[in-house]
């Protein structure tokens, strides 16, 4: 299995698999503890039987991850491709599920061109505006102000937006790469 960064198409995907594998091995090892203690000594009152309930907690842990993620997949292949292909020069994020107090939102896909943010959601039950919202606000906690931040539930208008900010960035030519870099890693914070 290939391993997939943070903010790639395919991180959702690979995260889960690799959440299930470690649940598997977590929950197989505390098992076998638990087992070998018995055999060892007849009963199940002796030591390792503490150790196997010790070791429920991280097998539990690594559960939940997997419960949390399940809900969500990643973009499509060739979702991302089109999206990719279409915004060569902008700042681009995948595959995020940017959690709030309130809510978790699952976001496809996030462009970033100098001030402007743009973000794709299939998720129809996300509200894009508490969204854009809550971006707004981590991004002014870290000192990025007077951002223009909107998140769209339909692929047309998203991917016509992405592209019209592709051929401004062309034109304009402005190096803003490492401040849309440092909002890119804000936002990958905020997502699970």
């Amino acid at each position: 299995m290939k391993k997939t960064e943070k903010g790639m198409p395919g991180y959702l995907k690979y995260k889960r698999t690799i959440e299930i594998i470690r649940t598997i091995v977590y929950f197989g090892i505390v098992i076998a503890i638990l087992l070998l203690g018995y055999f060892q000594t007849g009963t199940k009152l002796n030591l390792l039987t503490v150790v196997a309930i010790v070791g429920c907690l991280p097998a539990s842990k690594a559960l939940v991850g997997v419960i949390t993620r399940f809900p969500y997949s990643s973009i499509d292949e060739k979702t991302a491709r089109e999206i990719a292909s279409k915004t060569d020069r902008l700042t681009v994020c995948y595959d995020m599920v940017i959690t709030s107090r309130d809510h978790i939102m699952p976001v496809d896909c996030i462009v970033i061109s100098g001030h402007n943010i743009f973000g794709y959601t299939h998720y129809k039950k996300v509200n894009t505006t508490e969204l854009a919202g809550h971006i707004k606000t981590i991004l002014a906690q870290n000192g990025y102000t007077g951002l223009q931040i909107r998140i769209l539930n339909e692929y047309k208008p998203f991917i016509t937006r992405a592209e019209g900010l592709n051929n401004i960035a062309a034109v304009e030519k402005e190096d803003t790469k490492e401040k849309e870099t440092a909002i890119r890693s804000i936002i990958l914070n905020i997502s699970m």
